[in-house]
């Protein structure tokens, strides 16, 4: 059993998505219209550690982060006194950046802004940053400082101050900044991301984090936490399945198949193919073409910005979707893969599904996002580099 003498616990937040926000402002259409050539999918292949692939990449520091559909944010202190974020917490990136008081874009204003002269132990690093967008770049500084997150402290953490926020994506986010929690080779640029920071000060009793999602509040009114340093056997049923990491960068495992109401459909043949777990989007993306085969499977229809719609009155007879990860079925309904949303006093039923291309060595990419991980408790230890799964108590 895993102590929980010094874990942090994070209560997260489910709020709508910057997708959601727009929609409901019916800006949805212009904005991905204006950013159609796939961000989904240039952020993962421009985040692979250089080297670790056969794909050739930009600079470490073109990075791409599309939070467009993530839900979950939690806060964090930076600072002494302590200044209050609320950010992403993000298994599929590693740098943490927040915006800067000298930043002046639109974004920046609609967000809180960290005051590096308010703060005591604050540190000017020197260093710049950019991250880039399908809008632009995020450019900023970065710098060092106390960072509290749950009741855990690191010292000198390093940090981005964002002086520059490019896209309305950043208006419409509920979140102020992100903070990343793979594995340091996706953070080359930005120095040692918080986990391993906590983990080389020892500010964690052990070198492991998991997540709870959940799908609505519960009597508790918990909607999600984040773990630091544990595990917490009350918010999941039955074993963990333990699954060796295949790369250390993203959160990557190995993939046996992808079934559809228990046929073999995807991820055929003896090599399988790559998952990656990210808590910073809430899909589930995978090949092109075999997302294309699945949405025509479960009858949704494209629209004319690349989202699938479905019929809400069908939902109970679509199939049931499962994912074989070290041997073991992973499945969830259509409850869990339609997103359902409110327009007006229409309610629409979307497809949890996206295409995104990431050929590599190892083999084709799927990234599960909250459309998988409200349903299983998910557990990152970076002691033995392994990802544990889980049913989650709903």
């Amino acid at each position: 059993m895993v102590r929980l003498v010094r874990s942090g616990r994070i209560p997260l937040q489910r709020m709508p998505s910057v997708r959601t926000r727009l929609r409901v402002t019916n800006q949805l259409e212009d904005f991905l219209r204006d950013h159609q050539p796939d961000t989904f999918s240039r952020k993962y292949v421009q985040c692979y550690p250089p080297g670790l692939h056969s794909l050739r990449l930009s600079k470490a520091a073109e990075k791409l982060y599309n939070f467009m559909d993530a839900q979950y944010f939690g806060k964090v202190g930076l600072g002494s006194p302590e200044q209050n974020f609320t950010v992403v917490f993000d298994t599929g990136s590693a740098d943490l950046w927040v915006p800067s008081s000298y930043c002046v874009t639109q974004a920046c204003a609609m967000h809180r802004k960290f005051k590096a002269f308010e703060s005591s132990t604050y540190m000017h690093d020197g260093r710049v940053f950019g991250i880039h967008y399908g809008s632009g770049h995020l450019l900023g500084v970065m710098a060092r400082d106390t960072l509290k997150v749950g009741t855990v402290t690191v010292q000198k953490q390093e940090f981005g101050e964002a002086v520059y926020e490019p896209g309305f994506a950043f208006v419409m986010a509920r979140f102020d900044g992100v903070l990343g929690l793979a594995y340091p080779s996706l953070a080359q640029e930005l120095g040692a991301p918080v986990f391993d920071s906590m983990m080389s000060q020892k500010a964690v009793d052990e070198p492991m984090f998991s997540f709870y999602l959940s799908k609505s509040a519960s009597s508790s009114g918990l909607e999600g936490e984040l773990l630091l340093g544990g595990i917490d056997e009350t918010l999941y049923t039955g074993p963990i399945n333990w699954i060796p990491v295949s790369l250390k960068g993203y959160w990557q495992i190995k993939m046996d198949s992808v079934k559809i109401q228990g046929a073999v459909g995807f991820c055929q043949g003896t090599h399988g193919c790559q998952a990656i777990l990210d808590t910073g989007t809430s899909l589930i993306a995978g090949p092109t073409g075999d997302i294309l085969m699945l949405q025509q499977l479960i009858g949704a229809t494209p629209t004319s910005i690349g989202e699938y719609l479905l019929d809400c009155k069908r939902i109970s007879s679509l199939p049931v979707l499962s994912f074989t990860l070290n041997g073991v079925e992973y499945s969830i309904t259509a409850e869990s893969y339609v997103k359902r949303e409110m327009v007006g006093n229409r309610e629409i039923c979307f497809s949890g599904f996206q295409g995104v291309d990431i050929p590599t060595s190892l083999g084709p990419i799927w990234i599960l996002g909250d459309v998988f991980l409200s349903e299983f408790y998910s557990i990152y230890d970076r002691g033995q580099n392994r990802v544990g799964l889980a049913r989650a108590r709903q």
